[in-house]
């Protein structure tokens, strides 16, 4: 009778193992956070020949800033939304305070996004995915023959497009690589006061490589 007792439990421990497993796969479903760090390229844009000489001029640097987001698995396909705070190194190394590809010598500011994504599980591990939303940049004003901000800004409305790949590294904790491409078509000033301008018409472009880390709850 033991014997028989320790041949059943044995072997209900053997069926139930897969289903622990599949149980503590990751689900991409729910509410998460991230850390997020890449190269970040402003320049001026293609659809607008600025006729000045300085086409392809534009600033690069290092972005870092943090995303939230919340996720709906459907099966083999997810879909969720999204929003995230960045700022970025990126500045003009040029001390004429002359035009930099039509906005003077600036450094780049903060970045909001919002947003949404929707992609497929490759594999119950790996998600592909696509993403577009909405993106308001900043960018400081710079003093003419030093690295001091001033008080002006330039305030950029656009759109954002984009792709990548997340992978679970466990029930809670991911990691993605992703490519972001932005376009800015409106822009004001913004002065230290609190005054800013009538919307004028820009043609910036952005581009980005990002890797994050982080965690779903």
């Amino acid at each position: 009778m033991r014997k028989l007792m320790v041949a059943t439990l044995l072997g209900s421990a053997a069926v139930a193992a897969p289903a622990m497993a599949q149980n503590v796969g990751p689900t991409f479903t729910g509410p998460r956070v991230e850390a997020i760090l890449g190269y970040d390229h402003v320049g001026a844009g293609s659809d607008v020949d600025n006729d000045n000489g300085r086409d392809d001029q534009s600033i690069d640097g290092l972005l870092y800033g943090i995303g939230a987001g919340y996720d709906v698995n459907l099966g083999s396909a997810v879909v969720g939304v999204e929003g995230e705070w960045t700022g970025s190194t990126a500045k003009s190394d040029r001390f004429d305070p002359t035009d930099q590809f039509g906005f003077g010598r600036v450094s780049q500011g903060r970045d909001l996004y919002v947003g949404a994504r929707a992609g497929i599980l490759a594999n119950p591990a790996t998600l592909i995915y696509v993403k577009g939303g909405y993106t308001n940049s900043k960018l400081n004003v710079l003093a003419g023959n030093t690295n001091e901000t001033t008080d002006t800004a330039f305030k950029l409305d656009g759109w954002r497009i984009g792709g990548g790949v997340e992978r679970a590294i466990n029930t809670n904790t991911f990691a993605k690589v992703e490519y972001r491409y932005s376009k800015y078509s409106d822009a004001k000033i913004e002065f230290a006061n609190g005054a800013t301008t009538e919307d004028f018409g820009i043609d910036t472009d952005r581009h980005q490589v990002v890797a994050s880390v982080g965690w779903r709850f």
